[in-house]
């Protein structure tokens, strides 16, 4: 079985406006044009994307140049709340994708992290609250890392225990991190009008739904605080979207990539993961289609795409990254499933229902140390997921 895939000839947006439409979590493609217009506009854009430490003291400390040579890992988190609007109660991460980069830069591989993952989290003071450490959902890293702490705080103290967390995990260091806010995507499908995808599973709601009565908006359903799902709320349908092809409007965008309770195939966290990774592609799709041709809406696309990041490009300039990375296609990435994406569930006392990571998905994850992804890859091709 093959995995190193290569792009085929045919004509697509230039590199560096996709890479700019995707940083962090999706790379650049084939294309064209100047190299002065090619820097310029990377420049434009990279400018408009947030920059702050994240690794904290789990950065590598042996970067010394702006080289960008062997392989990588970055780090990628998504949050379900606006970044520059934290609760000081702490923020759980909701999505945690390990973007590995093969030593050639040709080949890229986005392993999920399920967010309910049972793992020891390393005791950290954040000179807000301190946090004693223990074994927790993985997600609640970033929580115990964030509370007491908004804006920028929030964000790198939160992030810095999480990658502390995957460091002393998978004895990872990562080279780079970003923070993709998923409510600050609203303002990326505002300026496409639409991102249109296929549903793969019937998906209902828990969040968004109308009132029989009235007509309006309404909540379907009580939330538990932890995000878990308490009961209906009668009166209400909920939003549903069907198995097959859409073309989601802002909120139904957003909605859509939350959900992960009334999945019909009763994958959970990763369903949503694919959802997720599905909705990232698609937008790129969308945006070289609609966005990229023309003038006037890739400035307005290039602002609301960086608005929605924050990143720590690990003592790389966001530009060198750019041209380093320019080989890999966002559609040929390679998605690889943790537990074979089936849900291994274990109760804790204290805790709930958590996620125990298997023997061969901590090889995996060795796997992205060492550089051998491909190999592992090959060797378990059912982990390898087809969408």
């Amino acid at each position: 079985m093959i995995l190193k895939r290569k792009a085929v000839a045919r004509r697509r947006g230039p590199r560096w406006a996709r890479w700019c439409i995707t940083l962090g979590a999706l790379l650049t493609v084939v294309g064209g044009g100047s190299v002065v217009a090619i820097q310029a506009t990377v420049g434009a854009a990279t400018r408009s994307v947030a920059q702050q430490s994240l690794l904290g003291s789990a950065a590598n400390s042996q970067v010394k140049h702006a080289d960008v040579k062997g392989a990588k890992n970055v780090l990628l988190v998504g949050i379900d709340a606006r970044k520059d609007a934290l609760p000081t109660a702490g923020t759980r991460s909701d999505s945690i994708i390990l973007l590995h980069i093969a030593a050639d830069h040709d080949t890229g591989y986005m392993i999920s992290l399920p967010r309910d993952s049972y793992v020891p989290i390393p005791a950290y003071d954040n000179g807000a609250q301190k946090f004693g450490g223990g074994k927790n959902k993985i997600n609640s890293a970033f929580f115990f890392g964030s509370r007491g702490l908004t804006g920028p705080d929030a964000l790198s103290h939160g992030f810095e225990l999480l990658s502390l967390t995957i460091k002393e995990l998978t004895g990872i260091t990562p080279d780079a991190g970003a923070i993709i806010d998923f409510q600050g995507f609203r303002n990326v499908v505002n300026v496409l009008g639409k991102v249109c995808m296929y549903v793969d599973e019937d998906t209902t709601s828990i969040h968004i739904g109308k009132d029989n009565k009235t007509g309006k908006f309404a909540k379907p359903y009580v939330i538990n605080k932890d995000g878990t799902l308490r009961s209906k709320i009668k009166g209400v349908t909920p939003n549903f979207y069907a198995k097959g092809n859409h073309c989601f409007t802002p909120s139904e965008a957003l909605d859509f990539v939350r959900q992960r309770d009334l999945l019909a195939n009763k994958d959970f966290d990763y369903g949503r993961q694919r959802h997720q990774q599905q909705f990232f592609k698609a937008i790129v799709n969308q945006a070289v289609k609609d966005g990229l041709s023309s003038p006037t809406k890739l400035p307005g696309l290039i602002k609301a795409i960086g608005s929605t990041m924050t990143v720590d490009s690990g003592g790389i300039s966001l530009e060198d990254w750019v041209f380093a990375m320019k080989g890999i296609n966002p559609n040929d990435l390679i998605t690889i499933k943790t537990n074979e994406g089936k849900f291994n569930p274990e109760k804790v006392a204290g805790i709930g229902e958590v996620e125990i990571l298997s023997p061969d998905s901590m090889r995996l994850l060795e796997a992205a140390k060492d550089d051998t992804v491909a190999q592992f890859a090959a060797e378990h091709p059912t982990w390898v997921a087809s969408a």
